[in-house]
């Protein structure tokens, strides 16, 4: 085994261990600042990033790779009458609701200039944000002053055909002429402090990570709730490019660790690094 493969196997194991094994030291005052090692901005980067693998992985190999199997994916995917699964619009709201039940204060939003639901459509200093995002890309980090929280916007791209053919075709669409790489809308992302410490770092990174999960677990429990048994995808370690077949869920977010645990621990220990430079910088200049 060479050395990048313990590397990522090491670092996976120290994201993913860090909340069941107790890996992060216990912070000895809430009110103190001198354990606030990121900045804001730096952590709502990391995960809107791995948020972006999450999306890409389920857009692309579930959605996209199932409905050529066989599989339906639907807004009304919790319905009774309805054998389907979340869209990936709906897979990120579940997530949403799901971070919004923990005891993480992260908030997580999808917003657009020409949303298919009315009530996502940007307002205010969002709005004239989300016009520079369109034109180049770029992250927006500000203060919300009404709410209070420290906000980061993300540019949410056409990274796959069924998102664009979705949004073109819903009835309640206001744009018919989605691409891929157009800019659809922006992820937001808010928390009520401009520095976390490594604790507060690794549970906002874990109640994103929980949500995913849980998500992902609801489509399988509707699916066990089928009617019609052709309409049952094999639940196990294969993936809908294979055949009629759906990974679970451990299967899924260990997929999701792999592309993403190695560039969130660099992101952790750069940011890290970053702050002690700084300490000993100022404390040679005094």
């Amino acid at each position: 085994m060479n050395y990048l493969k313990i590397k990522g196997i090491c670092v996976s194991l120290v994201l993913i261990g860090i909340q069941s094994c107790g890996g992060v030291p216990e912070e000895t005052s809430a009110s103190s600042t001198s354990d606030k090692v990121f900045a804001v901005a730096d952590i709502m980067t990391l995960v809107a990033e791995e948020n972006d693998i999450t999306r890409t992985l389920y857009t692309k190999g579930i959605v996209g790779a199932g409905k050529k199997q066989g599989l339906k994916f639907d807004e009304d995917w919790q319905d009774d009458d309805v054998e389907a699964g979340p869209l990936p619009a709906l897979f990120l709201r579940g997530v949403s609701a799901d971070i919004r039940k923990s005891d993480v204060p992260l908030g997580l939003y999808l917003g657009s200039d020409f949303p298919i639901n009315a009530s996502n459509k940007f307002q205010g200093k969002q709005a004239d944000l989300f016009k520079k995002i369109k034109t180049d890309q770029k992250p927006q980090h500000f203060y919300e002053e009404d709410q209070k929280l420290y906000t980061s916007m993300f540019a949410d791209l056409a990274v796959a055909a069924p998102c664009v053919n979705c949004h073109n075709d819903h009835e309640s669409t206001t744009k018919t002429d989605w691409k891929l790489g157009d800019v659809m809308g922006a992820t937001t992302w808010q928390y009520p402090s401009d520095s976390l410490s490594y604790k507060e770092a690794i549970g906002v990174i874990n109640a994103y990570r929980n949500g995913t999960k849980a998500v992902y677990n609801s489509y399988l429990e509707e699916i066990a709730a089928f009617k019609i048994d052709s309409t049952k995808p094999t639940i196990g370690k294969a993936w809908p490019s294979s055949g009629f077949y759906l990974p679970t869920a451990e299967v899924f977010i260990d997929s999701v660790r792999k592309l993403a645990s190695y560039h969130s621990l660099e992101k952790l220990l750069l940011a890290d690094n970053h702050k002690k430079v700084k300490e000993t910088t100022d404390l040679a200049s005094n």
